[in-house]
């Protein structure tokens, strides 16, 4: 009788304790999440700054420097791309050298204040020809459990060229990597027919990718979209540009029903912004957006607010 009271009492407290748990789990409020937006100032010899945003549209800066360039030959950081994984880590690629280097650089980061060893990724070594790798952008495919690098490499004498130098005529590869350890070898992502750089992939949903990417040929050097129905393409059906001359280096980013495309304009020295719905219909929202000064290309990705509030009381490099 005594085991049987003892074990129903058992159930008891291992009931009460399940069911305060579950309310405990249920009453949990998800962090607040703001948007953050990588950064770097000319020359690029500084390293890596920080916007954030609690809208999408009104940005501030983050003062200082997070991380110092250490590697490539010409130890500089234009173009950093982040992506938190699915462990919560964030992964850093960023351009290493303006020419001359087959590479770019790499780290990782808790809490994007306390940052691993930088490592040097050479990409396209295999071709001893290469004169750059450019504007490495990063982009989680959440159905293969990989990460992909996309960026853009001149070989000279591969493709056929406008009036541009056999230096400047840029085709878009990519790489997967699980770990960043071990690289797929670096393919063809895109070659629409001409010299472009700067892109960007943007998953719509299941089967339904974008390509956001610079025209980089004379006298366009706008920016257009094309279509595929995997991360690596075939991507198709390039549109017409939706920007003006001389613009690069988008940065996409959903706010709402809504895709934001910011991107520098910088013959114009302004920092320029669009909205659309399709990638069809580009709308100019200039009006309703704001840019600290100095601030150059990076990507956009939202964090808890708590990361923010630790990068603004730190005390940077």
């Amino acid at each position: 009788m005594k085991k049987s009271i003892l074990y129903i009492l058992g159930l008891v407290v291992l009931l009460i304790s399940c069911n305060t748990s579950k309310k405990e789990t249920e009453n949990i409020t998800p962090e607040k999440e703001v948007y953050l937006f990588t950064s770097f100032h000319e020359p690029a010899t500084e390293g890596l700054r920080f916007l954030y945003s609690y809208d999408g549209y009104k940005w501030d800066s983050i003062p200082g420097i997070y991380l110092k360039p250490e590697v490539g030959v010409q130890k500089i950081m234009r173009d950093p791309s982040i992506v938190q994984g699915p462990d919560s880590t964030f992964h850093l690629v960023w351009t290493c050298s303006w020419k001359g280097d087959p590479a770019f650089g790499y780290a990782s980061s808790k809490d994007l204040i306390n940052w691993s060893e930088q490592k040097y990724i050479p990409i396209m070594a295999f071709d001893t020809t290469t004169v750059n790798v450019w504007a490495p952008e990063l982009f989680y495919d959440d159905e293969a459990n990989d990460f992909i690098i996309v960026w853009a490499s001149t070989i000279p004498f591969k493709f056929e060229k406008g009036i541009e130098d056999e230096d400047n005529n840029h085709r878009l590869y990519y790489t997967k990597t699980k770990d960043f350890k071990d690289f797929t070898k670096a393919e063809l992502l895109y070659d629409p027919g001409y010299s472009s750089i700067d892109a960007v992939i943007v998953k719509r949903d299941s089967a339904d990718y974008v390509l956001v990417f610079k025209d980089n040929t004379r006298p366009e050097r706008n920016m257009k979209v094309a279509f595929a129905t995997t991360s690596t393409g075939e991507y198709i059906n390039p549109s017409e540009p939706f920007t003006g001359n001389f613009t690069e280096g988008p940065s996409v980013v959903k706010v709402g029903d809504e895709w934001l495309i910011y991107f520098d304009a910088y013959d114009k020295k302004s920092y320029d912004a669009v909205s659309t719905k399709d990638f069809k219909t580009f709308t100019d929202i200039n009006d309703k957006i704001s840019i600290p000064v100095g601030h150059k290309h990076g990507t956009i990705f939202k964090a808890p607010e708590s990361v923010l509030n630790k990068l603004r009381s730190q005390t940077s490099l």
